[in-house]
């Protein structure tokens, strides 16, 4: 149970957080240096998804409570997710049903463009506004967005618990800008996708991935699936917290870009392979097809789980990192010794952090991917998969 004085001691440290990315000049140097991690914006964020756009900019966009709820100055560290904490407190999740977005030129300095999309600008709403009419708006919640930039149009995707149940989204502006209205071309397809993402091969050809894993390609128009869903995994098993043997790459955040002529597989999960103990880490594995067969899972980086692996405009390679914990975030000595194996841990600060990543494509073909800061490039001492 969190006490008054541990919540007091989380604001002013997000505070002071907030107040240090404000030297752009530093966060500027800092990102040109390539080599550790970089905090670059303050705020409540889960699951940062950022895209360089055709314009020049970076749009940024990502789990969030409402614009101006004033909980995310109260609350800096609420993890969402804590359903005991939430049922002694009765009070339902920070997160809200907007997604807000900003855009950068160097990733330093973000300019915050509203909210353009919320649960009543999706298809939903338009299908079953009854779903919406008769329940509670504060327990309305928008996860994961994304925002994918493809053939002139915007494609908005995320996952939603409700309303309805299920009720994920794939929304398409009509122009080059981030607004409504919105058209639905995939329909009722798009229903019961947990962290829906999209990936576009170099022949034109769009494809959705959602859970851990499915993938499946669009029609040229995206009003449905070209073919049937298949599920792609790595090569072999793990052993589970529970001696039950695990093939997935994890069990949220997936997502796939293409490296060295290979599909590159990222997924998200716990270093223990528990729920919410250990660290939140990132993983991948590599095929020669979309869908595979894909050779084992490898270790990409440690707090990097549901982290988003993007190019900058000089080609170098950075992935998104956020707090995901179920305690305030940890010093990085303090990591360097704890035991991590009893509850979630994080070094991450609450807002956005850049953390610079070293992808090579090795002489045999083969890819290799792994945080540079050494502070994230090392699994811990808690961790279920044993890694060379």
């Amino acid at each position: 149970m969190r006490t008054t004085h541990h919540l007091l001691i989380a604001v002013v440290v997000f505070t002071q957080q907030a107040c240090a990315t404000s030297d752009k000049a530093q966060v500027v140097a800092d990102l040109e240096r390539h080599d550790r991690a970089v905090h670059v914006k303050g705020g409540w964020m889960r699951d940062p998804y950022i895209t360089l756009a055709p314009d020049g900019y970076y749009y940024l966009t990502g789990t969030t409570p409402n614009p101006n709820s004033p909980r995310e100055a109260a609350e800096p560290y609420n993890t969402g997710l804590d359903r005991q904490e939430q049922e002694l407190h009765q009070r339902p999740s920070i997160v809200g049903y907007h997604m807000q977005l900003w855009r950068s030129k160097d990733l330093a300095e973000w300019e915050s463009l509203g909210a353009p999309f919320n649960l009543l600008d999706g298809y939903w709403a338009k299908q079953q506004p009854e779903a919406f009419a008769n329940s509670d708006r504060s327990r309305w919640r928008l996860w994961a967005p994304e925002v994918h930039f493809i053939n002139g149009k915007w494609h908005v995707v995320h996952t939603s618990p409700g309303p309805p149940r299920g009720g994920s989204n794939f929304a398409v502006t009509r122009g080059d800008r981030i607004a409504g209205p919105y058209a639905f071309p995939l329909g009722d397809d798009a229903r019961w996708k947990h962290d829906p993402s999209l990936f576009v091969d170099d022949d034109g050809v769009v494809y959705l991935l959602w859970g851990n894993t499915m993938v499946v390609p669009l029609k040229k128009d995206m009003s449905g699936f070209a073919a049937k869903p298949v599920r792609i995994d790595p090569a072999g098993t793990r052993p589970g917290p529970k001696g039950k043997p695990i093939k997935q790459i994890g069990h949220e955040g997936a997502t796939i870009r293409k490296i060295g002529g290979k599909y590159v597989h990222f997924g998200t999960a716990w270093s223990t392979d528990g729920m919410r103990t250990g660290t939140y880490n990132l993983y991948y594995c590599t095929a020669d097809k979309i869908t595979g067969p894909y050779d084992e899972r490898k270790f990409a980086g440690r707090y990097l789980g549901h982290g988003t692996p993007f190019q900058d405009k000089q080609g170098r390679w950075w992935c998104t990192a956020f707090y995901n914990a179920n305690v305030p975030p940890l010093t990085r000595e303090q990591a360097k010794t704890k035991d991590m194996s009893d509850t979630a841990y994080t070094i991450n600060e609450q807002g956005v952090t850049l953390v610079p990543l070293d992808v090579r494509v090795r002489d045999d073909g083969s890819i290799y991917i792994r945080a540079k800061d050494p502070d994230y490039a090392k699994p811990g001492a808690e961790e279920a998969q044993r890694f060379e």
